[in-house]
């Protein structure tokens, strides 16, 4: 049976609050649910600090990283999560302790973890967060609103690789650079994933705005959802940077052509429609190699390859006698020419 109680403003302040909740209205926060109930991906849940493992500091709205202490409550949101370098984890049945298994506020049960990651944090949920008539406050309720973009479409292009840890960001990152030395407007989002701001102040700080990411689009991370949830995240954030004026847009794909919600965007009708193009990061050259040609099979322009391989030589080199496309260094990406090599492709393709 499900219970609703009060829940003192004051409480809600001194809880230390996540990077996932950041577009969570703090004046609708007034009562919890405590009993028999489900939690949803997107809930907001008010949760005590049980046992520090592997995340020992929670990412606030703003990017500060917050110490955290057994006993702390937190404000964090229900997601399941998909890093096959740290957490396999799912979204819970009911209220019992779970595990907070992302620095942005993520809470979730554990079903597997990498060898090298440490135990996941432990957590005690007090009660999922709801407003005055009771009704339980999800992320997806502060999604930003759809926009009608009739304009000329931006030159949009893709980042996307081979897992995490790849080198997509930083390639993204510095991809943003080169477009703005060649004079461009930049919008940038981050369309899957899961919910941290790391990501989206990197290309901030590369010079790109607006900056989105899926927490925009009302997700706390995007593993498990819908291919028709994934492709509306997509249409909802390129809209929203068309409509702000980006001449160009560079988007980041979360994890590897094999993930499941990875794999279904790059499939979305849209994204073929929208998307001139994509960069792919690897590793090392033969999966450079089989990605490239994963994505043009699939009919998907390759602008070149990067990540972290380029930052061997050697690594580079081996890749470039692989594949028939350019191995870009970031230099390369950061160059106004880059603009020249992107617009060359999508005229020859």
């Amino acid at each position: 049976m499900e219970t609703t109680s009060y829940l003192d403003p004051r409480r809600v302040g001194q809880a230390k609050t996540a990077y996932t909740t950041g577009r969570v209205r703090r004046d609708g926060m007034a009562t919890l649910v405590t009993g028999h109930c489900r939690p949803r991906p997107g809930d907001v849940v008010l949760a005590e600090i049980a046992q520090i493992g592997q995340h020992k500091r929670l990412e606030s709205p703003a990017g500060r990283h917050r110490q955290l202490f057994p006993g702390d409550e937190i404000l964090v949101c229900y997601g399941n999560r998909y890093a096959p370098d740290q957490f396999e984890a799912e979204v819970p049945d009911d209220l019992s302790s779970c595990h907070l298994v992302a620095g942005g506020g993520v809470a979730s049960r554990v079903l597997s973890k990498h060898a090298t990651t440490a135990a996941a944090t432990t957590i005690t949920p007090v009660g999922l967060v709801a407003n005055r008539d009771g009704r339980v406050v999800n992320l997806g309720d502060f999604a930003l609103s759809p926009v009608v973009y009739g304009g000329r479409r931006p030159l949009t292009i893709a980042v996307v690789g081979t897992s995490m840890n790849a080198g997509k960001t930083t390639a993204a990152a510095h991809l943003i650079r080169g477009l703005r030395a060649a004079g461009l407007h930049v919008g940038a989002a981050k369309v899957t994933g899961t919910g941290s701001g790391k990501d989206a102040w990197l290309l901030r700080d590369a010079g790109a705005g607006p900056v989105f990411d899926f927490t925009d689009a009302g997700f706390a991370t995007t593993y498990r959802a819908a291919p028709t949830q994934i492709e509306g995240v997509f249409e909802l954030l390129t809209d929203h940077l068309a409509a702000a004026g980006a001449e160009a847009i560079v988007l980041e794909v979360a994890d590897g052509l094999y993930q499941a919600e990875t794999a279904a965007l790059i499939a979305a009708p849209s994204f073929h429609a929208r998307v001139d193009g994509v960069l792919f990061a690897a590793g090392e050259a033969m999966a450079a190699a089989t990605g490239v040609e994963w994505l043009r099979t699939r009919g998907v322009r390759v602008h070149g390859v990067c990540g972290v391989l380029t930052a061997s030589p050697l690594a580079a080199r081996e890749a470039a006698a692989a594949v028939d496309t350019p191995v870009l260094t970031l230099d390369e990406l950061g160059c106004a020419n880059i603009l020249r090599t992107i617009s060359v492709q999508v005229i020859a393709a």
